[in-house]
């Protein structure tokens, strides 16, 4: 999972992310450069294009929404099974509602906390949450200044998703 959020907890105002911080926008690139991102439709429309580098894998309860630059599930557990297929690292990139379905399944989270109050109606879920635990922090100088961390979950074996 990777996300960037808010001091107070938001990743998003309507279909938009409420800050520009170019720095953690090529941290995000380096990170999942060559993996697959799992992300809910309004996630992908948002950024409105498959992102180079990366498979796309988009999940939609909208039986006619289609790309032909990523495939579409119907759901997270469809969305994590495609993943596996492809045999590459596994990254849920949003939105909320997506990252609150994944949190109880995945194994390592990159979160950047971006050091503003922002306005917005879109919330990472509570976290860190005891089940995971913190393997590496950086503070980044920058338009805005962030904090990346990344945490690995405590018991490593998850449910039937693995991811």
């Amino acid at each position: 999972m990777i996300a960037a959020r808010s001091l107070n907890g938001i990743i998003g105002s309507g279909d938009k992310i409420p800050w520009k911080v170019r720095d953690e926008q090529r941290l995000f690139k380096k990170i999942t450069m060559g993996g697959t991102l799992i992300m809910g439709r309004k996630t992908f429309v948002s950024i409105g294009k498959a992102l180079p580098g990366r498979d796309t894998i988009v999940i939609s309860r909208n039986k006619n929404f289609s790309s032909d630059h990523c495939k579409v599930c119907p759901s997270l557990q469809v969305a994590f099974a495609e993943a596996k297929k492809l045999a590459k690292s596994i990254f849920v990139a949003g939105g909320g509602e997506i990252y609150k379905l994944a949190l109880p399944f995945v194994k390592t989270v990159h979160i950047s906390t971006i050091e503003t109050q922002a306005q917005g109606d879109i919330y990472f879920p509570d976290f860190p949450t005891k089940d995971f635990i913190l393997i590496e922090e950086r503070k980044f100088e920058s338009t805005i200044n962030y904090i990346y961390q990344r945490f690995e979950r405590r018991n490593q074996i998850t449910n039937l998703y693995k991811t």
